[in-house]
């Protein structure tokens, strides 16, 4: 399989999250949505929703008409902290824990 996509500015899998509870909130089922977006099966939209890859701009709009949102209102913005986050598994909790007040620390500061 080829390289993911990656979005630098775009939380994926709370993009995803977004998308399927926006979707089961309208009471839609993913063979409902993938039979009004004409895809061929239905493992893209289980993929949105395990953030895994995003719906292209034109699924996009087609759902924000469907669900009558805006096309941004499924997208999930990263937060600035979200690379602190993203640290190494192998690090310990507690030097996890202080970069991430020092971080805080710092930025309290500049405000």
């Amino acid at each position: 399989m080829g390289k993911r996509m990656t979005y630098p500015n775009i939380d994926m899998h709370r993009t995803g999250r977004k998308i399927k509870h926006m979707i089961e909130s309208a009471g839609y089922t993913p063979r409902m949505i993938q039979d009004h977006l004409h895809l061929s099966c239905v493992q893209p939209i289980y993929r949105w929703y395990k953030g895994l890859i995003l719906p292209s701009v034109d699924h996009l709009f087609m759902l924000s008409e469907l669900l009558c949102v805006h096309m941004e209102d499924f997208l999930v913005k990263k937060d600035d902290m979200d690379f602190l986050y993203d640290l190494k598994k192998d690090c310990s909790k507690n030097i996890q824990k202080r970069f991430v007040l020092y971080y805080k620390k710092i930025f309290q500061s500049v405000a």
